[in-house]
């Protein structure tokens, strides 16, 4: 593999993300701060929920901004890529196709990441001063961050593969939506322990350990699964969503 080839592509979309910046902060921020605003100032204020749930509520909005936000990062690029043929371009560069899913993952990554910055100060401030974040792991939480942002990346590298353009409504509403709403990203994994099928069910989703492992690491003070737990499985379904993304974006990019 040429180095300078893989970093030019990347540059590249780099360009193009710098480009289309204002785009991304708004699908970045726009449903991360309507759910802070109304489950984290509206509802707290008026006494419906607890305090407390602030805290709770913002490591599952962490986790929920940088999974939408890797996925929409590669899943659109790639779908339109191949359907406007753009890609066929891009493949004439000197590099072997597998390493052009490797580039998509790492920009997706980044993008993944940026939007995870952005997001906690962003919700920090309009949710108020009260949520109690806990930052004493920095070194796990940047690993957390990394595997989740792969694994965004790598399932939006999927998603982008096996999707058509007609199908990219269908995908988020059958595909991320159910992801979401059973990732515990608006509650903690132990609340569903009064649906015990259920709660063993979506340990089969991978949100589930991306909202863990932030509540874990940033607010220790709530139940969530066990650091080890979370570490495992993620790690697991990263190794199996990237080397599916691989798969399929090489099958799709020769066919």
């Amino acid at each position: 593999m040429s180095l300078s080839t893989f970093a030019a592509l990347l540059s590249r979309d780099a360009h193009v993300a710098r480009r289309n910046f204002f785009t991304f902060l708004i699908q970045t921020l726009l449903q991360p701060m309507l759910l802070t605003f109304v489950f984290g100032r509206v509802m707290t204020q008026s006494g419906f929920l607890p305090p407390a749930y602030k805290s709770l509520l913002l490591p599952g909005i962490i986790a929920l901004s940088m999974i939408l936000s890797g996925v929409q990062a590669v899943a659109m690029p790639t779908v339109m890529e191949f359907v406007t043929k753009e890609i066929e371009d891009r493949l004439l560069a000197p590099i072997a196709v597998e390493w052009f899913a490797v580039e998509r993952i790492v920009a997706g990554m980044i993008q993944a990441l940026l939007s995870g910055l952005i997001v906690v100060p962003t919700a920090w401030l309009v949710m108020g001063r009260d949520v109690d974040l806990s930052f004493q792991h920095p070194f796990r939480l940047a690993l957390l961050a990394l595997l989740v942002a792969s694994l965004s990346s790598a399932l939006g590298l999927v998603l982008g593969c096996k999707v058509g353009p007609t199908q990219i409504g269908l995908m988020f509403t059958l595909v991320l939506g159910p992801m979401i709403f059973f990732g515990c990203t608006y509650y903690p994994w132990s609340a569903l322990a009064g649906f015990p099928i259920l709660q063993k069910l979506v340990l089969l989703n991978p949100v589930v350990y991306a909202a863990e492992g932030f509540r874990s690491v940033l607010v220790p003070q709530f139940p969530h699964l066990p650091t080890s737990i979370v570490f495992t499985g993620l790690g697991a379904f990263d190794a199996v969503f990237v080397a599916l993304a691989i798969r399929e974006f090489r099958l799709k990019a020769l066919s």
